[in-house]
């Protein structure tokens, strides 16, 4: 009989090839994240792509498979971010929610599949029992610099000296 070793959140990243950003600069008068107890609450992250807004209005002259691009991307910034607020994406317990602001148009109705982006990357690489979340997906008439998306998440910690 085998036993296997739990997968390190890194084994995952790097299995899909994907890098992690440095923490990014607020640009307006907020910080990037705030930790509460065993919660830390990630603040909104807009839709970039090669580095500036993703800008774009779903269903005017953005479309359902390009937003959910943005938002697998802003996944990316979200696990950038969480890495640089605790040290250690190991330390994560449970993605327990996230809220989806999704620019569009006033009769665009896939808010919820552009946010299958950052959704489904954050439970393929925590896994589903720790990063399948609760979430909110709503339809706004813009977004800071008219960027596509911007999401924010909470997260639970495992206790101090627990990964």
């Amino acid at each position: 009989m085998s036993s296997s070793a739990p997968v390190s959140v890194y084994d995952t990243l790097k299995t899909l090839g994907l890098e992690l950003p440095p923490l990014a600069v607020p640009v307006a008068a907020y910080v990037p994240f705030v930790r509460t107890g065993n919660l830390l609450f990630i603040s909104g992250h807009i839709a970039k792509k090669d580095g500036k807004p993703w800008v774009g209005q779903l269903g005017r002259d953005t479309d359902t498979a390009t937003g959910k691009a943005a938002a697998r991307a802003i996944a990316i910034d979200l696990m950038g971010t969480l890495h640089a607020a605790v040290g250690d994406l190991n330390k994560v317990k449970r993605i327990v929610k996230l809220m989806s602001l999704v620019n569009s148009t006033g009769d665009f109705t896939e808010q919820h599949l552009v946010t299958n982006g950052c959704s489904e990357l954050l439970a393929e690489v925590f896994g589903p029992s720790v990063g399948a979340h609760a979430r909110s997906a709503f339809g706004v008439a813009q977004n800071p610099m008219g960027a596509c998306v911007e999401i924010d998440m909470i997260v639970e910690l495992a206790d101090e000296g627990q990964a």
